[in-house]
């Protein structure tokens, strides 16, 4: 047993170094914008089209397969996007070019992340939509509180809307 937590120490410690060198590479060779303590996933993509454009928020985290993106190439735009502190970005997310999300927010897996999050929000969809506020998260955005319990339903379609798809 004791191999066993030697080795996972040892994995532990040289991966923390690897992540710490590969933020020290986004920050000082690309210019990107990224806070301490920030995790990100070695799957994760983060634009390098327009890298001063990212913006992440101390103590947050980006999952495996993740997207932040900062540029549109077919309306030739390039625009800064952000994310706060304490925030999680789920697994194969795509954060949207010039989106801001607030601190303490939750990206779940698989959102696309079109429009700006305002702080403490659980979000999840395509398009992603705010499904939670008031949340209190810390370091990753592992939920240490909640101050409310749900957003309110999003409006049943009409008759019509229904018909119409």
């Amino acid at each position: 047993m004791a191999t066993f937590s030697a080795l996972t120490a040892a994995r532990r410690w040289l991966r923390n170094r690897a992540m710490g060198w590969r933020r020290a590479y986004f920050v000082h060779v690309w210019g990107m914008s990224i806070g301490e303590g920030v995790s990100i996933s070695f799957s994760a993509k983060l634009d390098q089209a327009h890298p001063r454009g990212i913006h992440i928020g101390k103590d947050s985290a980006v999952s495996f397969g993740a997207a932040i993106l900062t540029h549109d190439f077919v309306r030739r735009l390039h625009v800064d996007t952000y994310i706060g502190e304490r925030c999680q970005i789920g697994a194969h997310s795509l954060i949207m070019p010039g989106v801001r999300i607030g601190d303490s927010c939750i990206i779940a897996a698989g959102s696309v992340v079109m429009r700006d999050v305002p702080d403490g929000s659980l979000v999840f969809g395509n398009p992603a939509r705010v499904m939670e506020t008031g949340l209190v998260t810390g370091k990753w955005g592992v939920i240490l509180d909640r101050v409310t319990r749900t957003a309110p339903p999003a409006p049943k379609p009409t008759v019509a809307e229904q018909d119409a798809a």
